[in-house]
């Protein structure tokens, strides 16, 4: 099995979703907790950074739930996919020429989450895709 069937494969898609929720709170947990350090390092606003680290943990608290699900809802699944890709396209217009005060460090920092979100919500529709809708399963 490859390493994109079995991070697709319904473990894997649980795994996927719990690295998800862990390291979103990780990171809305450092948004919260260093505001005005992370303002001064990367560029962006202390009210963007509090925004969207509290914003986070709703796709924190999604995520862990979907985790903890034996079959996610694919519904419920397919908010968290729409939802990270959103969160990558504004990652993106942040970093190329939304946020006017933008430091070297805070374009890094937006390309990085931008590219790790990515990741993660190609695998979770990857795995969105495999799961079978309940009334047609064989």
């Amino acid at each position: 099995m490859s390493l994109i069937s079995s991070l697709t494969s319904p473990a894997g898609l649980r795994r996927v979703l719990g690295f998800d929720a862990l390291s979103g709170a990780a990171t809305g947990a450092l948004q919260l907790s260093l505001t005005g350090l992370l303002s001064s390092w990367l560029g962006l606003s202390a009210p963007l950074l509090q925004g969207s680290g509290i914003a986070i943990f709703a796709f924190v608290a999604l995520a862990a739930w979907l985790a903890m699900q034996a079959t996610p809802p694919r519904a419920a699944l397919a908010a968290l996919v729409v939802g990270n890709f959103a969160w990558v396209a504004g990652c993106l217009l942040l970093a190329f020429g939304g946020a006017p005060a933008l430091t070297p460090l805070g374009t890094a920092y937006l390309l990085v989450q931008a590219v790790v979100v990515l990741v993660l919500a190609e695998l979770q529709w990857m795995g969105l895709r495999r799961l079978r809708p309940t009334a047609l399963a064989v």
